[in-house]
């Protein structure tokens, strides 16, 4: 290939927004020159990088628009601090096959468990396999829902969470809603019922919810929602934070 010709081969790639060609495509011109590699295998590769760029970025996207408090992937969950947990059935929900049958997930424990942590790495987990993912607190989604109200885009709202391959709402059960939330709240999760799915971390078992929802009608329709088809997965160990934090005293 001559300067000129690819002087404008580089020029259509920089137009065609293709920059991961373009960065690549000296490198895989000499590999194919001394390698006397075929047109189509020349192309192929140079078509991968871009491929391969385009995907690690898209993931890194929806990761970062998720809105994790910290980025805690799968892989830094230590399970043998907690050999209650199943940890078969976490790593087969990390396939994702739950979030293609519609199916919930709800963290039961107690606080410092590690049910965020799971729950933000099956997050990690469902934006790498190209899904849009939402991570919010129970209390941040009504305080949103409620602000909506008032601004009058609760509508627009509804339809940008009910639209999310995944919702997670964490630490439902620490703050008690008022009535208007709790029903602002059922109204998205009931939205997404055999939809999209859920994930949820809470403190309490399902007989104190009404604690937080305080209607027992609309508590119980919301249960019955939710826990249909759902994988629960009780947390009932000490706390792992308290673990960990032990653990490293002792190294120390």
């Amino acid at each position: 290939m001559n300067a000129a010709m690819r002087a404008l081969l580089t020029e259509n790639l920089k137009s065609l927004r293709l920059s991961s060609m373009m960065k690549n495509l000296e490198n895989e011109l000499r590999q194919a020159k001394e390698n006397s590699i075929p047109y189509e295998e020349f192309l192929l590769n140079l078509s991968e990088t871009e491929v391969r760029h385009r995907t690690e970025n898209g993931r890194k996207r929806r990761i970062k628009e998720a809105g994790y408090p910290i980025f805690k992937p799968l892989e830094t969950f230590d399970f043998e601090a907690v050999p209650e947990l199943d940890r078969r059935l976490i790593r087969e929900l990390a396939t994702g096959e739950y979030l293609k049958e519609k199916r919930n997930i709800i963290f039961m424990g107690k606080s410092g468990a590690g049910k965020t942590h799971l729950a933000t790495a099956l997050g990690i987990e469902a934006c790498t396999a190209g899904y849009r993912t939402r991570f919010v607190t129970g209390c941040g989604l009504t305080n949103e829902l409620i602000e909506a109200v008032d601004k009058k885009g609760l509508n627009r709202m509804l339809k940008r969470y009910a639209g999310y391959g995944l919702l997670i709402v964490d630490e439902l059960g620490y703050v008690p809603f008022s009535k208007e939330g709790g029903e602002l709240l059922f109204q998205v999760l009931a939205e997404r019922h055999e939809k999209r799915s859920v994930i949820i971390t809470t403190n309490l078992g399902f007989g104190d919810w009404t604690q937080v929802f305080g209607d027992p009608n609309l508590t119980a329709a919301l249960l019955d929602r939710l826990t249909h088809k759902a994988h629960v997965i009780p947390c009932n160990w000490d706390s792992y934070r308290l673990k960990e934090t032990l653990k490293s005293q002792r190294r120390d």
